[in-house]
């Protein structure tokens, strides 16, 4: 394909994916901080300064469905032990566009360096910013090769009255830059996704990143 991650994730914002065909790109890196595999619809991109004949060999060990090869826990596994790295889960990676104006929701920004929301943001993102409301707390960081991220919490004792869906819906309006804002959620986090799909985020794909150990 002869473009990079970066490239690959605008074009997929705007509705624009590899080409179904069942293959697998692996381009490099973009930040030392970030590697790992997305799978769209019958293409994945891995994205590595590994060896992509190393990537490619590895693949071709798996005995399972070749469009699920990518994500498959023996290849992951293998990825983790040759990088040294480690991951969490595999997530649902949603996207939704810039909204004009400001946030209906009320919000109160932090700038504290300690905030814990802050500290845990920051081992995962760059250029963090944290807001709370009232039972609940909106992150938006730079990510995987630079674009916008948010994640939110709700406490439990205020779910279910729509919170989650208003403080993913601010991140469109507080997004920089006219940009896109992507989200990851936890496929067994069914109250996140939902959250995050009736405030207008839509699925792309899966994805599992992969962090370089340390604190």
């Amino acid at each position: 394909m002869g473009r990079t991650l970066s490239e690959i994730l605008d074009a997929a914002a705007e509705g624009l994916f590899p080409p179904p065909d069942g293959g697998m790109t692996v381009v490099p890196q973009e930040h030392h901080r970030d590697a790992g595999v997305i799978a769209f619809t019958a293409h994945s991109v891995v994205f590595t300064d590994e060896d992509p004949d190393w990537v490619l060999a590895t693949l071709a060990f798996l005995d399972c469905d070749p469009l699920a090869a990518t994500m498959n826990p023996h290849f992951l596994a293998a990825l983790l032990d040759r990088t040294g790295r480690r991951t969490d889960t595999i997530d649902l990676l949603t996207v939704a566009g810039p909204l004009p104006g400001g946030p209906a929701l009320e919000l109160r920004e932090t700038t504290d360096p300690d905030h814990p929301r802050v500290r845990r943001a920051l081992r995962r993102r760059h250029d963090v910013r944290v807001w709370s409301a009232d039972g609940g707390v909106l992150v938006l960081g730079r990510g995987l090769a630079g674009r916008w991220e948010a994640a939110i919490e709700v406490d439990e004792d205020v779910r279910h009255r729509g919170l989650g869906r208003q403080l993913a819906l601010a991140a469109r309006h507080l997004v920089p830059d006219g940009r896109p804002v992507w989200s990851q959620q936890a496929t067994g986090n069914a109250r996140s996704i939902r959250a995050f799909q009736a405030a207008g985020y839509r699925p792309v794909g899966a994805e599992a990143l992969m962090w370089p150990p340390g604190p």
